[in-house]
């Protein structure tokens, strides 16, 4: 907080640190079936509960009749929700709107941010952006319990012996998935393009062999007016049910999150020529099950994925099941340490010790808080609901919630940005609206029944990230009030301390006035170093920033120099190799000759017009909690000097 400096301006697999390392590169065949195995994990294993949960009762509603007017009425439900919300709003519309090429919440805010700095509704956007990562981070905490239970509930299904077991095997799963993450998941993450795909296949050959038996389901599934019919015939109880028709679409924001990786061509191509139409088949194959005059439809529509699969090869499906649900839950727990790594680098989350995972892959990182925090946060979930249907009810809230936030975002875009016509963008804009504010109704509903657990945690994250961003700006105004000017100080410095060899490097969160570790640096040593810079690290609302923009010097004379290092939002901040690269203030920087002085600032709180007094406090915790300046620059610990000051708000 007290180095590095995001201003205002700068405000859901992992992201690369290094410049150019996590866009897409290499074949776009290649591409897709990387996309297959990251980005559509987490809406892959939809088909193990979505369609059976659009039929049970939700608290006092009772569940929706099982015959066909129903369930082709879900089945259409399912297709055109994929159509608007997935291919439409976010394949062909949203993921246009990419920030030097990398998608996700805080990439678009900080993309509209630098066009709309300056006008009056850029503060409630950044706050619904902000609010948009929250909720990110209360759906990390349920997709990966709600997935792996999902999968490990089959079992039961293999041996009526397993069902007492499907609980502590889900927490087993869970807990070493979590443990091997400091080890990194390069190696492993190799396989997941292959092993979904597998599993891709897989859910379209079982859809099929119902399908066929009854192929006008196809085109049941595919008329929308079914979907009317459905609520003509049941009204609120269809507008209840919707709230489990929308668990079909989650992850579809993970299509805009990774796009950096793997770029906007491949995961389109995968998402209409292998995901959609396998996601498809299963749920018409599920449908076709439960109309089937062979089947006692009221037992079938209890788990419709696993007992249309076939004796011979269930063992192996359920175990691909499994499978697919860690990789689906492997790319959300990547994905909360990108975002956690993007948040810091913008100035809303405190400095993390963040790891890097492989030499190879730069997008490889690890962070031990969120690792373990979310690694607590899913156990809690688990041994609390006992089941994916009894978590169904708490799913959902998080995504319709993000879901609604990016078309907000996106109308700032179309109308701002792109300066879309309003009888282009309007209709575009009410559409997605429309259906965002039904989806997000309906899972209100079931907030008594657990839906309040993401919101909660939502609400909690959401006061964090703003108390921090807060904290921050008023802690910069507080020390700016009464700073000297770097020039008049250089000057006058000359003849005020004695000068001795070596190169000191005062790191200030301010790209104006003298940094305070300066200050007391004379005042209680009484000695200057015969090269002085003043550095200041800058992270901009772009991904990435150019290596001959990275350096912006100024001569100050007397031996005095303003150095500003400047970053995207999904960079490494390494200054030591910064300065390897740079010998512009009169040579080059020899680490052993050179000395770092850090102001570690203690935060008083106070009743001074700012923040309440328990955010004061509350952001002085995060302060004291934060990682050392040290580690996030990557400065040599034998060359480092801190020096501390108090600091009221």
């Amino acid at each position: 907080m007290t180095e590095a400096s995001t201003p205002a301006h700068d405000a859901v697999g992992s992201a690369p640190p290094q410049p150019h390392s996590g866009h897409a590169q290499g074949s776009a065949l290649a591409l897709a079936v990387g996309a297959i195995g990251v980005v559509f994990g987490d809406i892959g294993t939809s088909p193990l509960y979505a369609f059976r949960e659009t039929f049970a009762s939700h608290g006092d509603v009772p569940g929706i009749q099982v015959d066909p007017v129903h369930i082709h009425g879900v089945l259409s439900l399912v297709f055109w929700s994929m159509m608007i919300v997935v291919t439409i709003k976010y394949v062909l519309t949203i993921m246009r709107a990419d920030n030097k090429g990398e998608g996700g919440s805080l990439a678009l805010l900080a993309l509209i941010n630098r066009s709309t700095e300056g006008k009056r509704w850029t503060g409630p956007l950044i706050l619904l952006g902000v609010f948009a990562t929250a909720l990110f981070y209360g759906d990390s905490m349920i997709t990966p319990a709600m997935s792996v239970l999902s999968a490990t509930e089959g079992l039961q299904y293999v041996h009526p012996g397993f069902k007492d077991w499907i609980v502590p095997l889900a927490v087993a799963i869970l807990f070493a998935l979590f443990a091997i993450q400091s080890r990194g998941t390069e190696r492993v993450g190799r396989m997941f393009g292959p092993i979904m795909l597998a599993y891709f296949v897989t859910l379209a050959a079982l859809g099929s062999m119902y399908v066929v038996t009854m192929p006008s389901i196809v085109l049941a599934t595919l008329n929308p007016l079914n979907a009317l019919i459905f609520f003509q015939t049941d009204g609120f109880r269809a507008f209840v049910a919707m709230g489990s028709v929308v668990l079909a679409v989650t992850g579809a924001e993970a299509l805009y999150a990774d796009m950096g990786h793997f770029g906007r061509k491949p995961i389109g191509i995968s998402w209409i020529a292998i995901v959609l139409p396998c996601l498809m088949l299963n749920y018409m194959g599920q449908g076709a099950l439960v109309l089937s005059p062979e089947t006692d439809a009221a037992a079938v529509i209890r788990d419709p994925f696993f007992l249309m699969i076939p004796d011979m090869v269930r063992i192996p499906v359920i175990f691909l099941a499994i499978a697919a649900t860690i990789i689906a839950s492997q790319a959300v727990i990547s994905g909360a340490f990108s975002l956690t790594q993007q948040a810091i680098q913008l100035g809303f989350i405190p400095r993390m010790q963040i790891k890097h995972t492989s030499e190879k892959a730069a997008g490889q990182i690890y962070i031990p808080v969120v690792n373990w925090g979310l690694m607590i946060m899913v156990l809690v979930l688990v041994l609390f609901f006992q089941s994916s249907s009894n978590l169904a009810a708490a799913y959902g809230i998080a995504v319709t919630g993000a879901m609604f936030i990016d078309t907000i975002l996106l109308a700032a875009v179309l109308f701002s940005l792109w300066r879309w016509p309003i009888w282009k963008a309007l209709p575009l804009i009410a559409i997605f609206i429309v259906v965002d504010m039904a989806y997000l109704g309906a899972n209100l509903i079931k907030v008594p029944q657990g839906g309040w657990v993401p919101l909660l945690m939502g609400l909690f994250i959401f006061t964090l990230l703003t108390t921090w961003a807060r904290g921050r700006s008023l802690m910069r105004a507080s020390m700016a009030e009464g700073s000297i000017p770097i020039e008049i100080f250089a000057k006058s410095a000359k003849n005020s301390a004695a000068r001795v060899p070596g190169t000191a490097i005062f790191m200030s969160s301010s790209a104006v006035g003298v940094p305070s570790a300066l200050l007391h640096n004379i005042k209680h040593n009484k000695v200057l170093h015969e090269r002085v810079i003043v550095m200041t690290v800058l992270v901009e609302d772009v991904p990435f920033v150019a290596e001959s923009k990275r350096v912006d010097l100024r001569d100050l004379g007397e031996g005095f120099y303003r150095m500003t290092l400047r970053y995207g939002f999904l960079e490494e901040t390494d200054i030591p190799a910064a300065l390897k690269a740079s010998d512009m203030c009169g040579g080059s920087f020899e680490m052993m000759q050179t000395s770092f002085f850090l102001s570690r600032q203690t935060l008083i709180a106070s009743n001074q017009p700012g923040m309440a007094l328990w955010r004061e406090k509350l952001f002085a915790w995060m302060l004291r909690n934060a990682a050392t300046a040290m580690e996030f620059f990557k400065l040599p610990t034998n060359r480092v000097v801190e020096l501390g000051s108090q600091v009221e708000i």
